[in-house]
């Protein structure tokens, strides 16, 4: 529709609701407004009108605020609980300083909705503008209660400093990713966002959720919220709060039952190369005869390792390489003498293998030599001695236990 048809009747504008679930209680805990037009015949979205660049910021602020005012009038009469997401763009909010916003969810908490129940959502693009600005302004916000979600997050790796700046209390991150071709690189991504989320006490939030695939994914990567039409699909009314249209306990029950087979069968691997090691000890003579140590394990572990070596507890290799090229064990004595320490958690994990005395699974990680995904089986020889057993990504292929 023409924007200044949408604008010369209002009337024909009102909001639309897409919930947002808990990932605790599998219930709905809030709404994102969304903006539906009557073109004449039907209702259509206005997401072609807020991101059309040739509509002037001054048209999209008086439909935004219209809509805001009509959900907000619609919490109050129907007496709804929980949270109303509302998506802003940088020059918008920053348009007046931000007090056209702020004016109008003073007015409302007047009549009972505490500005603690919004979540302004800015996209990371917004960052690309005067964010120094936007910091301020977003920051400023937040001292009235109001929540701040970074949408479409991933998108630039060069705004995690930003991000860890403006400390949201939420981050939305778009599961369609997950379905394109780099989806690999998309899922380090989310892990690093995991752990910065962590770090700066935010929650994620997985959207645009379509399938059991993308849910699965969502509840496995750390989602405290979900969104997307496979759970609930934008309406005009309000859904009660366990209406949604999948029971998503069961969904997890079954991811659980499904994660903790796979711990299972991964702990199962750990013992039985642990036994493996075991049996060989009695064989280990000391650094002097290190090597011809490290052949005999190269027989115990030939279909599941490419590499092998021994290091002191302070991360220095006492053996050659044992390095596995077409089917055989090549000798590698030029890595004698090379220092591991420098990499994260080596020591925390000879500590822990000299406490405990058993071996450790690392997590996964590219391998700097051969660039293939891989993992480290460790092993302590004696308190000052320790196995390290580079497993082939073949292998770990083979053993969906080892992907995770």
């Amino acid at each position: 529709m023409d924007p200044l048809d949408i604008l010369g009747d209002l009337s024909k504008t009102k909001p639309a609701y897409q919930p947002v679930i808990s990932a605790i209680r599998h219930s709905v805990i809030g709404y994102e407004l969304l903006g539906r037009c009557y073109d004449g015949e039907k209702w259509i979205s206005l997401g072609n009108f807020f991101r059309d660049p040739d509509v002037p910021d001054e048209f999209k602020i008086e439909v935004d605020q219209h809509l805001l005012e009509q959900a907000i009038t619609d919490f109050l009469e129907s007496n709804r609980k929980g949270l109303l997401f509302i998506n802003r763009n940088a020059r918008q909010l920053m348009l007046h300083d931000g007090e056209d916003l702020l004016t109008t969810l003073q007015l409302f908490e007047e009549k009972g909705f505490s500005m603690s129940r919004v979540v302004i959502e800015v996209t990371e693009h917004d960052f690309e503008e005067d964010f120094k600005a936007l910091s301020h302004l977003l920051r400023y916000y937040k001292t009235y209660g109001i929540q701040i979600a970074v949408d479409h997050i991933g998108a630039k790796s060069s705004n995690i400093d930003r991000i860890r700046q403006l400390e949201p209390h939420l981050l939305k991150i778009d599961t369609n990713i997950i379905r394109r071709p780099n989806a690999d690189s998309f899922q380090d991504i989310v892990y690093s966002l995991s752990m910065l989320a962590r770090r700066i006490g935010a929650a994620l939030l997985f959207e645009n959720i379509e399938d059991d695939f993308q849910l699965h994914f969502a509840w496995k990567h750390g989602g405290r919220f979900y969104q997307g039409n496979f759970l609930a699909e934008p309406g005009f009314d309000f859904l009660a709060p366990n209406a949604v249209s999948v029971d998503i306990g069961e969904k997890v029950a079954k991811y659980i039952t499904r994660e903790k087979a796979l711990i299972e069968q991964r702990l199962s691997l750990i013992l039985a190369w642990e036994q493996k090691v075991k049996r060989l000890l009695p064989k280990w003579e000391g650094t002097k005869k290190v090597d011809a140590f490290i052949e005999k394990v190269t027989k115990q572990f030939d279909h599941e390792s490419f590499r092998m070596f021994v290091c002191n507890n302070d991360g220095q290799q006492v053996s050659a390489n044992f390095r596995k090229r077409n089917a055989h064990w090549m000798v590698e004595p030029e890595k004698k003498g090379s220092n591991w320490a420098f990499r994260p958690y080596f020591l925390e994990n000879v500590m822990l293998m000299k406490t405990w005395n058993k071996g450790i699974l690392s997590e996964l990680y590219s391998d700097i030599e051969t660039k293939e995904t891989i993992r480290t089986f460790s092993f302590p020889l004696t308190d000052q001695h320790f196995l390290f057993i580079d497993m082939k990504y073949s292998y770990i292929y083979e053993h969906e236990c080892l992907l995770i």
